[in-house]
């Protein structure tokens, strides 16, 4: 029941941080300032959670890790879609092919990619040989799936998911593949599958401690999700009609 429950809270949790981060960036410029200033609020707490939650070694010190970690990767998010942290390079893609096409993308999302290295320097440092490290794992999870879709995105997928990318960064669409498949793609799957049952058979282990029963599985969920996220780039799908109620925040503005 323990177990069930933190995958129901991850479900939970990530269709309303996605739908809230979505709807917050879909706002007039006069608007942009105060998402900001709220979302480096929650950065700031979220960084003191991960410094203090490994030491909790309890079913509550799991959960309020996990929190932490994703009022983090919400002030990445926020600022990247906001424009405020992206890259350089703020031009559509010129006619370039090749390394100099790889890397003009890069300098599109450079000073993004910068600021989440530092922001896991940050989380996962102090959850080293620690008790509770689930804010370490969230946030290691969701960063590294992020990358994997990045460079899924840029070899070539079918989904870009368009519709939730504001007007002001649609110039990185045109850095973007639409392939029916490319090589990285089932590598990607595969080894995130492999760490997912992995994580999965921590939090289902009966002799495992309750927190690290229920930090696992708030993290495995995140996974699958994530996971899930991959496939929904290979088929035509439109999973925007999950966050109607934050994207249509867009036509109002």
């Amino acid at each position: 029941m323990t177990v069930l429950l933190a995958l129901l809270v991850s479900l939970a949790v990530w269709w309303l941080a996605t739908g809230l981060v979505l709807r917050s960036v879909m706002t007039t410029q006069a608007g942009e300032r105060r998402v900001l200033l709220w979302a480096t609020a929650g950065l700031f707490i979220g960084l003191y959670g991960a410094a203090v939650t490994p030491q909790m070694p309890t079913v509550w010190g799991a959960y309020l890790g996990f929190g932490s970690a994703l009022l983090v990767w919400a002030w990445q998010e926020v600022a990247f879609l906001l424009g405020v942290v992206t890259g350089p390079n703020r031009g559509p893609c010129p006619n370039a092919t090749g390394a100099r096409r790889f890397w003009l993308a890069f300098q599109t999302i450079a000073h993004h990619e910068l600021a989440l290295v530092v922001l896991a320097i940050a989380v996962v440092m102090p959850a080293i040989d620690s008790p509770n490290p689930t804010a370490a794992g969230t946030y290691l999870v969701l960063w590294l799936m992020r990358v994997s879709a990045k460079l899924n995105i840029y070899l070539g997928v079918k989904n870009f998911y368009e519709s939730f990318l504001p007007e002001r960064l649609h110039y990185l669409l045109t850095y973007f593949s639409r392939r029916s498949f490319n090589p990285l793609f089932p590598l990607s799957v595969a080894v995130a599958s492999g760490v997912a049952a992995w994580i999965w058979w921590v939090a289902l282990d009966q002799h495992a401690p309750l927190h690290v029963a229920v930090g696992a599985s708030l993290v495995g969920t995140m996974l699958v999700l994530a996971i899930v996220e991959h496939g929904l780039l290979m088929i035509p799908a439109d999973p925007s009609a999950l966050w109607r109620w934050a994207l249509r925040a867009e036509k109002q503005t």
